[in-house]
């Protein structure tokens, strides 16, 4: 795994001659903090990246926050199918302790607390996670488009645990009395379409999700932070231009069991730190 980064102060000549650095695990890029790269300079990094990174064998980056915003730069490498770790697939693993810690905050109880999920592609990380929410609360409801597909896990695993589950798709109703949405993998444009209670408090495990809706007073959480306990390969670096969410989820391996995944949480002690809203932190 390799980490792509702004240089501090970035040489003339490797500016001119987009030089990009290699310091252990690092590329450094020829560029400063608050640069914005035209498109034939993105282009031209982007480039050299994949040549270094090809000659390394490697797939898997992590991009700091800086270089995230140079849009042209990390769509390109997107498109040359780098597996390009952004802290999403760990927010679904820790999509229940992030309802936990929500209610902490709100000081409101599991059994009294009713949860909206909205999902249209079941994960088996978020299938596990599915029969603990509806174990835990007082109501698990689903929203999604495709309601027979749903239907089909429902009896064929669900039911098999005695878990019960509402799964429907009103635009309508579905949403408008939703106090706690917990959103797996709508899209800005879709969750747009329904009715949404306008004081419901959303939590969006992909992220970037705006609502557009007028009335709509709520909290719309796109992002979070945690810590953990291993941080001792962290240089100066990796605290100060990396978010660690991104760094763990980097450390994981993705294809063991969930159970497996879930144990190495709690031995790391990974633990969410914030949610955050665009005007408001929880």
């Amino acid at each position: 795994m390799y980490y792509i980064q702004e240089a501090d102060k970035p040489k003339a000549l490797a500016k001119l001659f987009n030089i990009i650095q290699l310091e252990g695990d690092k590329l450094i890029l020829p560029i400063s903090k608050e640069e914005k790269i035209e498109s034939k300079k993105a282009e031209k990094l982007a480039i050299k990246t994949k040549k270094i990174l090809d000659k390394a064998n490697s797939k898997k980056i992590i991009i700091s926050q800086a270089i995230q915003k140079q849009e042209e730069y990390t769509n390109l490498l997107q498109s040359y199918e780098f597996d390009m770790i952004q802290g999403r697939w760990l927010f679904e693993a820790l999509s229940c302790q992030a309802l936990e810690y929500l209610l902490e905050k709100r000081n409101k109880k599991k059994e009294e607390t009713r949860v909206t999920i909205l999902i249209n592609e079941l994960s088996e990380n978020m299938l596990a996670n599915l029969k603990i929410l509806a174990k835990q609360y007082k109501r698990v409801s689903i929203i999604t488009n495709h309601r027979e597909k749903f239907r089909q896990i429902e009896k064929q695993i669900l039911e098999q645990e005695g878990i019960i589950i509402t799964i429907g798709n009103n635009k309508k109703k579905g949403l408008s009395k939703a106090e706690l949405i917990l959103n797996v993998d709508f899209p800005t444009e879709l969750i747009n379409q329904y009715n949404i209670y306008e004081n419901a408090i959303i939590i969006n495990l992909r992220g970037n999700v705006k609502i557009g809706k007028k009335r709509f007073n709520g909290i719309n959480i796109n992002d979070y932070e945690i810590t953990f306990k291993n941080t001792d390969g962290f240089d100066y670096d990796k605290e100060t231009k990396y978010k660690k969410y991104e760094i763990y989820e980097g450390q994981i391996n993705k294809k063991q069991p969930y159970q497996e995944i879930i144990k190495q949480l709690k031995k790391d002690n990974v633990k969410v730190t914030k949610l955050k809203g665009k005007n408001t932190n929880i």
